[in-house]
């Protein structure tokens, strides 16, 4: 079993940024594929990106070049950056070892 607890989400204005972290209740090093999805209102959850243990990258098409996936596996976190922020970003985010442990959402509402 592993335990995932996000953090870092907001309100913010569009152009502004922010940053989520999860944490995981287990060493890292144990985990390979880790990743952040979100779910906007009245639409399916879906991916915004993945990060392996080696730090191999792969990100949905509407957020590349504004976000940037990372991970400290010393510390068991990964991270969102998330730039250039737009109102169709506004969604719950869930950090994820797919498909099988999710953590409990942040909420990230943009503005405009």
């Amino acid at each position: 079993q592993v335990q995932l607890v996000e953090s870092g989400g907001g309100l913010v204005q569009a152009g502004e940024s922010l940053r989520l972290s999860c944490t995981a209740s287990t060493s890292a090093f144990s985990i390979d594929l880790m990743g952040w999805y979100r779910e906007a209102p009245g639409k399916l959850r879906e991916l915004v990106a993945t990060i392996t243990w080696s730090g191999s990258s792969n990100y949905a098409d509407s957020v590349k070049g504004r976000f940037t996936i990372s991970r400290d596996n010393a510390k068991d976190t990964i991270y969102l950056q998330m730039n250039s922020l737009q109102p169709d970003d506004t969604a719950v985010y869930y950090c994820a070892v797919p498909p099988f442990f999710w953590g409990q959402g942040t909420q990230v509402t943009v503005s405009s």
